[in-house]
């Protein structure tokens, strides 16, 4: 497969994914991005609505487990991948399934977020993807954070997505913060 026909979502998760995953065989991966490849598929609508012959290849690219697919193929990897597509605490989400999993004995699981800036047409209703990003942690067993899920909050979501905020306080040293979605609240407490 050659590289011009990853999208920029597959291009970006991979460009991070990929030295995290160098030196083990058999990785389990889970990709996390709430509105996968909006781009792709409002090419696909924009076709439909012109009337253009539609594309196979570009609609199974469009699918959320496309990129783990890509992915699979790419590495040659038939270890378990899982994608989520959760709302805006998704990063929270995948760091569950991540230490599910590790709970069941893998000894590191790659965790992928991405997120590309969707097409103008959609801004009345994605508003919390201020620009695209990726980011990927190879999760091992440790306690160096404790996650757990408070109740109704009511609270406001955080300027940066969850995941990218995450990486900022604990680049900063910061020992405890949450992270808001909906109804939802996130406690990150840093372990001593």
């Amino acid at each position: 497969m050659q590289r011009r026909r990853l999208s920029h979502l597959a291009r970006m998760a991979f460009a991070v994914a990929w030295p995290l995953a160098e030196g083990h065989e058999q990785l389990p991966l889970v990709f996390v991005s709430r509105h996968g490849e909006t781009p792709r598929t409002f090419s696909i609508l924009s076709d439909l609505a012109a009337g253009q012959p539609l594309s196979p290849t570009q609609f199974s690219l469009s699918v959320h487990n496309a990129v783990i697919g890509l992915w699979s193929i790419l590495k040659g990897s038939t270890s378990e991948m899982t994608a989520l597509a959760a709302a805006g605490d998704g990063f929270e989400n995948g760091m569950m399934e991540a230490a599910t999993l590790l709970a069941e004995g893998v000894p590191a699981v790659l965790l992928v977020v991405t997120e590309e800036q969707p097409p103008t047409a959609y801004s009345p209703w994605v508003e919390d993807v201020p620009f695209s990003y990726a980011m990927a942690l190879l999760i091992t067993p440790g306690q160096q954070w404790q996650l757990s899920l408070g109740g109704d909050s009511g609270g406001q979501p955080t300027e940066l997505p969850n995941g990218l905020s995450w990486l900022k306080a604990s680049l900063t040293g910061c020992n405890s913060f949450t992270h808001s979605w909906k109804r939802r609240t996130w406690n990150w407490q840093r372990q001593p």
